[in-house]
């Protein structure tokens, strides 16, 4: 392998939630913040809530008259 063109890696990542979940996990940032983690997405709730942060299931809506 080449020296000096890999990224650090960091152990002990922090990642933290929208929701407020923290925990850690090894990346190459210390620290990450995410939108959705597995406390909080629909899937693994198992609720049904739509997950649309641009807005893209509105304007679908708008798009096909869906009501």
């Amino acid at each position: 392998m080449k020296e000096k063109i890999h990224p650090q890696y960091y152990h002990n990542a922090q990642v933290v939630c929208s929701c407020g979940n923290t925990f850690t996990t090894g990346a190459t940032q210390p620290t990450l913040r995410v939108e959705v983690c597995s406390h909080c997405h629909p899937f693994f709730t198992g609720e049904q809530r739509i997950v649309d942060t641009e807005g893209r299931v509105e304007r679908m809506k708008r798009r096909y008259g869906i009501k």
